[in-house]
Parts: structure tokens; C-alpha cells; sequence
């Protein structure tokens, strides 16, 4: 499906709405022509919305990235912390401008809906700085550098159609029903129900309809566009065959493939969110085929070789059989005319090649002396046929290696396929924002991930009963142990220190035998000593440190469920293993940081498939400490 003008209209007055006063905290690129903004308000929920070549809606869901966008890094660079000031539309134009600034910088994001579509980066003077795909054609020109233009407005403004222009534009002997589309702009699906509403033939020549027609039509017009506009919906999804359609308003009730929907963003959240899903499938299938076809063509081809083999050395070992044979009824020579005649039934002949005497075994050839006894010559061909047998070896390991080869790209293609999906967004507890587990004992310890969430942490997040953690090491997060008892509680003093250890920069050079200290927040000071300063997310500490050896880097990643949700998290492997449904545990050195989540995230899966809808390869790499690491167990659990 493609967004009609009007649509658009009513949407960007609604996400307008919803990200008033919002900050962009992050971008992520989905596919090619797709990039999910994630944007903040302090004191509203996050919204996610999509800005896609395809359409512009606020989503429920995070796609896992499907292939790279050419614009993430720019737009990362100037518009992350930027502030949307005002998305707008000109008329019902099918084009979106969605204003940011950022300090002394504004930039308008410009996003094309027809045709290929194209998403633009200008500066406030619309100076294009960097675009989806450049453009050149006679009316228009679009390339970094250029001023953006616009294309050349078609037809009539819809929003604030007037009687007397409309009636200019059925002056004509076009069909009413390629009128409509045409002068408005309007879709096939408004324009066929529309015509029926108006209970005018399609087909009608638009000079022809009489002034009650056109009156009716006039107003079935004016009420369909006003309500999309002004959101006056009765949204539903309807699915004719493979294709799926959002209708913001009902025209009928006797469709019986309708499905009602909430709202008009959440049929497109659904549609556009499964047409992005299955273009990304499409595309991991085409690639995942392609190299399917071509093994299969060698393992055919070295199949065809043995074959070959095979026979060739079969024949030549009945033609050596067929030499002791002759031999033994008297026969010494090749050049008999009785051995020549029985190797002429044999497809056999001798030849010379360059000086080279040779016999001719059907397309085989094999160098012998002519003037030989037979057994002599025998011999020789024997000797060809186990090195033609010697051949089938090596034939044969090179068919178990494609086979190999073949069963692991399927089983690839599979996998990433089923990569391509999707989780749901749901509201988060604020320490899901940071590293975070539940100790054995039961208490929360929560962990920054950088400089920023060190110093966030600590500055929002510290109370009087808190422990603070830190490890003998620079590079190392805090840790806040939430403790709420009266007595110290050993097991989850060890437990944070040990996250503590294996979450800094020790798991990146596996060094091992470090330790972590605590102290308590009045020992925390926010500040440097005068003439002094400290870099983002560090904070000077006094007084006795109560230190912790931490003997081993060990760290577990599981799957654990709260209420009805499931939340993924890492740290120490007994309160891991204890809580969760699944889990591995994993150690430094190995693979990248990212194919580690990726078979994490596979080994999930096989426990739960709709693990796969919950959690996409960010989400793993998130849980993951910073450096390589390794899988060392896996587990699964039935908690009660």
C-alpha cells in the first residue's frame, strides 16, 4: 500500500502532537530506505517513530536491522540531541518536513512518499547535505550541494477544495471515476468508493453529471476528506489475496474481509511493519538461493566427474584384461591385425600425439611403448586405471566438502531469515536503561555502561542505603547494590563486585585476579577538589574501601520472566542460572562481540520461538560486556 495525500495530512497532525517537546536519543538504521527514530521527552514515554520512504508512523515494534542505510551515520551526526521543532506538509503534497535544531543548528529531514521515494537531509535553507538517492530528470534536479525543489504541483488542494474549481475540472470528456483520481489525487481506494457512495457511473464522461450528481458527489468528497483529516475513524486492514490495505474510514459494513484496528497508525504499524519484514526475507532468500544454486551445480558437476572416472578407469582396465587375454592365445603385439581388430570393437586404438605413441581408450589416452609385449602394455593400463580410482578419492572429499558447504548455507539461510523479525516495545523499569541483575539474595544491582550512564546513575539514582561498587581498574563501570537490609548480605556484596569486575575494561584484556570495592554514598563526591577536574562519569572517593577479590571473569546471559513480561539480563552466573528460564554462560576471548550475540540469541530461540519476536541482535549486544567472548555452557530451566 502507498499513503494517500490526505492520510499524510492527518498523520503528521498527529505525530506532530505526540512529539512535541521531544529529543532524539537515538536512530536506528532498518533497511535501505528505513530508520527508526527513538525519540525522549522528559516527562512524557518514549515514542518510536518510523521515517521510511514507504510511510511515516509512530511504531510498537523494533525491526532488526536487515541491511545497511546510507544516511544513519550522517543523520546520527546531526541529529542525535536535536529537538523537533515541527513536522508540516504543503497542501496534501505526499512530501513530510520534519524540522530540528540542535543548538545553533537546524535541519529540515525531507521524506518523498511516491514514486521510489526518498528520504533528504537539509540544512535550514533546504541545501541538501546528504540524500537517499540523487535524482535527474528534466523538471527537477536532487544531489548534494542543490537547493531542494519540489516537484511540480499536480491537480487541486483537496484540504480547501472549492465548488467552483472542482466543476472546472469535469469540463472534460474524461470518465468521472479518472477524474476524481486525477484532479484530487486521491488513490483508487477512495476514489471507487467515493464514485459508489455518489451512486454515479464510473464510466460517466465528468461534462455529463448533472448538478444533483455533482452535488452529491461535492459532498461525499468534503465529508471523506475532512474526516481522514481531522482523524473521524473507523480504521480497518483488508486483505485481498496477498495484498493488505489500512482504511482510516469505513465506507461499508458489508466487507466481510475487514479487521477492525484501534487506530490508523497501528493498521499501518501492522502492514508497513510486515512489508518491511518480508522484503527483508526476500532479499536473505535471493542471496541465501543464489549460492544454493551454485553448490548445487558443482556437487552435480563432481558428481558427473566420478561418473567420467569411474568408467574411464573401468574401461581401460578391460581393455588390459582383454591384452592378457590375447597373450594367452599367442598373441605378443600390438601391432597384430587380430589385437588390432579386437581393440577397434573396444573403441580402442593406437594413436600418436607429437612423436608419441599412445592407445585411445575411448577419450582416454595412455602413453605406452608399441613395440611391448602384451602383459608389458597390460601392465601400464592397469596402472592408469588405479590412478584413475586414485582420482575418485579425491573427487569424493571434494563432494563432502560441497555437500558440507550446501548443508550450512541452508541451514544460514534459515537462520537468516528468521534474523529478519521483530520485538515489541514495551514500557521499561528505569534500570533497564543501564546494566542491572537480581542477586541471589534477591537485591538490585544496577551498572552504567559508560561515562554518561556512570554519571547518570550515580547523580538520579544513588539513596542513603545504597553500596557503591567500583573496580581496581580504569575503564570500570559503578555498580549500585539497592540494599534495603539490616545486616550485610555476603553473597550479594560478591555478586556485584563480580559484575563489577567482569563489566570493566578487564574482560577486554582477560585480566583475571582484579578486585572491586564498595563504599557507601556519603563516601561519593560529585564534585573535584578545587583546581582540579574529573573526567564524565567519575566521582572522588574518600574513606575506607572495603575491598572484594574477584577470582574468576565469568558471566551469564538469560532470559528472565516478570509478570508477563520477559526481560533479558546479564551478570554473576549463580543468580542467572537461578532466576532465568534459560541461559549461557560466557568468558573472555573468542568470537566478536556480535556474532557471540547472534548464537546467543539462536540458542534462545531453540528453547522459545517467540523469544525471537521479543528480542532482535541489539538487545543480546547490549547484555554483552564490551570484547570478545566466548560460550562455555548453555541451560534451561521450568521455574515455578
Amino acid at each position: 500500500m502507498t499513503l494517500a495525500g490526505i492520510e499524510l495530512a492527518y498523520l503528521i497532525k498527529e505525530i506532530g502532537e505526540k512529539t512535541q517537546g521531544c529529543y532524539v536519543s537515538n536512530i536506528y538504521g532498518i533497511n535501505r530506505n528505513s530508520l527508526l527514530f527513538k525519540m525522549r521527552h522528559p516527562d512524557k514515554p518514549d515514542t518510536m517513530l518510523m521515517i521510511s520512504s514507504i510511510g511515516l508512523w509512530t511504531t510498537s515494534k523494533k525491526i532488526d536491522p536487515i541491511e545497511p542505510n546510507k544516511l544513519l551515520r550522517r543523520l546520527r551526526s546531526d541529529l542525535l540531541r536535536s529537538k523537533i521543532e515541527k513536522i508540516e506538509q504543503v497542501g496534501t503534497e505526499r512530501i513530510a518536513y520534519l524540522t530540528f535544531s540542535n543548538f545553533d543548528n537546524r535541519f529540515v529531514l525531507i521524506i518523498e512518499f511516491f514514486g521510489e521515494g526518498n528520504i533528504l537531509l537539509c540544512n535550514y535553507n533546504k541545501k541538501i547535505l546528504a540524500l537517499m538517492h540523487s535524482i535527474d530528470v528534466r523538471h527537477r534536479q536532487l544531489r548534494v550541494g542543490l537547493e531542494y525543489k519540489p516537484p511540480p504541483q499536480d491537480g487541486i488542494d483537496i484540504i480547501d477544495l472549492e465548488k467552483k474549481e472542482f466543476k472546472e475540472a469535469l469540463l472534460t470528456s474524461t470518465s468521472i471515476g479518472k477524474i476524481i483520481g486525477r484532479s484530487l489525487g486521491l488513490p483508487k481506494k477512495y476514489v471507487e468508493e467515493i464514485i459508489r457512495l455518489s451512486s454515479i457511473d464510473r464510466a460517466k464522461p465528468s461534462n455529463e453529471i448533472s448538478e444533483e450528481e455533482f452535488e452529491a458527489l461535492f459532498d461525499v468528497i468534503k465529508t471523506t476528506i475532512s474526516s481522514v483529516i481531522n482523524g473521524k475513524h473507523d480504521p480497518t486492514i483488508i486483505t485481498d489475496g496477498e495484498e493488505s490495505d489500512v482504511f482510516p474510514i469505513r465506507f461499508s459494513d458489508d466487507n466481510t474481509k475487514a479487521r477492525e484496528v484501534s487506530s490508523f497508525n497501528e493498521g499501518l504499524d501492522i502492514i508497513f511493519t510486515e512489508q518491511i519484514l518480508q522484503k527483508g526475507k526476500s532479499l536473505y532468500s535471493k542471496e541465501a538461493e543464489k549460492r544454493i544454486s551454485e553448490l548445487q551445480n558443482r556437487l552435480e558437476e563432481q558428481k558427473n566427474a566420478i561418473r567420467i572416472v569411474q568408467e574411464k578407469s573401468k574401461n581401460i582396465a578391460d581393455v588390459a584384461n582383454l591384452l592378457f587375454s590375447l597373450q594367452s592365445e599367442g598373441k605378443s603385439k600390438l601391432s597384430d591385425p587380430k589385437v588390432i581388430e579386437v581393440m577397434k570393437n573396444q573403441d580402442t586404438e593406437l594413436i600418436k600425439e607429437k612423436g608419441i605413441s599412445m592407445v585411445k581408450i575411448n577419450d582416454a589416452k595412455v602413453r605406452i611403448e608399441p613395440d611391448a609385449p602384451l602383459p608389458s602394455i597390460a601392465s601400464v593400463l592397469f596402472d592408469e586405471s588405479k590412478k584413475q580410482k586414485g582420482a575418485i578419492n579425491s573427487i569424493e572429499k571434494l563432494i563432502k566438502k560441497t555437500e558440507d558447504q550446501l548443508e550450512k548455507t541452508i541451514a544460514k539461510g534459515e537462520i537468516a531469515k528468521g534474523a529478519v523479525g521483530f520485538s515489541d516495545i514495551r514500557k521499561k523499569s528505569w534500570y533497564e536503561r543501564y546494566r542491572w541483575f537480581f542477586t541471589s539474595d534477591g537485591m538490585l544491582a544496577v551498572g552504567g555502561r559508560d561515562g554518561s550512564s556512570n554519571s547518570a546513575l550515580v547523580r538520579k539514582h544513588m539513596e542513603n542505603d545504597d553500596k557503591i561498587f567500583h573496580a581496581e581498574i580504569n575503564g570500570s563501570p559503578f555498580f549500585i547494590l539497592k540494599d534495603r537490609s539490616e545486616t550485610l548480605m555476603p553473597l550479594s556484596l560478591e555478586e556485584t563486585a563480580q559484575a563489577t569486575v567482569c563489566f570493566s575494561r578487564a574482560w577486554q584484556v582477560s585480566g583475571h585476579g582484579l578486585s572491586s570495592f564498595w563504599v557507601k554514598p556519603d563516601q561519593i563526591k560529585k564534585a573535584a577538589p578545587t583546581g582540579q577536574s574529573m573526567g564524565k562519569g567519575s566521582f572522588m572517593i574518600y574513606g575506607t574501601r572495603n575491598f572484594i577479590k574477584v577470582a574468576s571473569l565469568k558471566l551469564a546471559v538469560g532470559i528472565l520472566k516478570e509478570d508477563e513480561n520477559f526481560l533479558l539480563v546479564s551478570g554473576p552466573v549463580e543468580p542467572i542460572k537461578k532466576n532465568c528460564l534459560c541461559y549461557v554462560i560466557i568468558e573472555p576471548g573468542g568470537s566478536p562481540i556480535s556474532d557471540v550475540a547472534k548464537k546467543i540469541r539462536a540458542e534462545f530461540n531453540k528453547s522459545d520461538d517467540k523469544f525471537q519476536k521479543l528480542f532482535v541482535v541489539d538487545d543480546y549486544v547490549r547484555a554483552l560486556p564490551t570484547g570478545s567472548s566466548k560460550i562455555t555452557s548453555t541451560g534451561t530451566q521450568k521455574l515455578i
